[in-house]
């Protein structure tokens, strides 16, 4: 039977990242991809002009509707931007016995504008992070939540492990936004695994980290353990990147279906 994975996230009208970028992750790797929007973001590979939030009423009404019919495997949380949406979803997650949780914590889009009030972070480290099976921060994030600075290996090495006694089950730290080789690091309360790929030199990287959490998710749907879901996401992501679209004016987004390029050639 296929698998099935929800995304539960901000829209992204250009199509590159948010829920676009994460039901395009799903169809990718051949899992069911079902959404619950949490905002609906007006924004494109320049610049986000603006958005609004989904009322918690409907928001709890997507998952009333997953759940009582759909049952996923999986679920990748991205944008949720106001603390009565985090604890919403924390509420029905556990009255409907989520599992397999992947939790991007969305603080900025790619151009550096905000998707998260300053005042949500303290709600996001309570109340959603205790709710990850695998937390996907960039080293930004990482920043927000433990309150270190990430220069080194060795920081993010740190900061995963003040990540984890938060809650996280895993800690995948992305080292993307540091100047050395492209190293994320997970840590899985016992041991760190890090995770090697060559840096891309491409503008073109709109929606990477909604990319990779989803693909984490999908694999994890897929019954994959946490280690081979995240080598399979971080191959996955490297190819949508070096395949990606110069599509836009600004960070192009990542081609999702580069895979599938290949077989048609061929």
């Amino acid at each position: 039977m296929m698998k099935k994975a929800l995304t539960i996230a901000g829209s992204d009208c250009s199509g590159g990242a948010g829920v676009q970028a994460d039901l395009k992750t799903f169809s990718a790797h051949l899992v069911y991809g079902m959404s619950v929007i949490t905002s609906v973001v007006a924004e494109n590979t320049s610049r986000v002009i603006d958005f609004q939030n989904v009322s918690v009423d409907l928001i709890e009404k997507q998952l009333e509707a997953i759940f009582e019919d759909i049952i996923p495997d999986a679920i990748k949380i991205g944008m949720v931007e106001s603390p009565e949406i985090m604890r919403a979803i924390r509420e029905n997650l556990e009255k409907y016995q989520a599992k397999q949780v992947v939790i991007d914590p969305v603080m900025y889009a790619k151009n550096g504008c905000p998707l998260m009030r300053e005042s949500s972070i303290d709600t996001l480290i309570k109340v959603m992070i205790p709710l990850a099976d695998c937390l996907t921060p960039n080293i930004p994030e990482a920043e927000k939540i433990t309150g270190m600075k990430i220069l080194t290996l060795e920081d993010m090495e740190n900061a995963a492990r003040s990540i984890h006694a938060l809650g996280a089950k895993n800690v995948l730290v992305k080292g993307g936004h540091l100047e050395s080789a492209a190293i994320d690091i997970l840590f899985d309360g016992v041991e760190f695994t890090h995770y090697h790929s060559k840096r891309i030199q491409t503008k073109n990287t709109h929606g990477t980290g909604c990319t990779l959490s989803s693909a984490i998710a999908a694999n994890l749907a897929k019954g994959e353990p946490i280690k081979v879901a995240v080598s399979n996401a971080k191959e996955y992501v490297t190819g949508a990147i070096e395949n990606a679209l110069p599509l836009g004016n600004g960070h192009g987004p990542t081609n999702h279906f580069y895979q599938f390029e290949r077989v048609v050639k061929l």
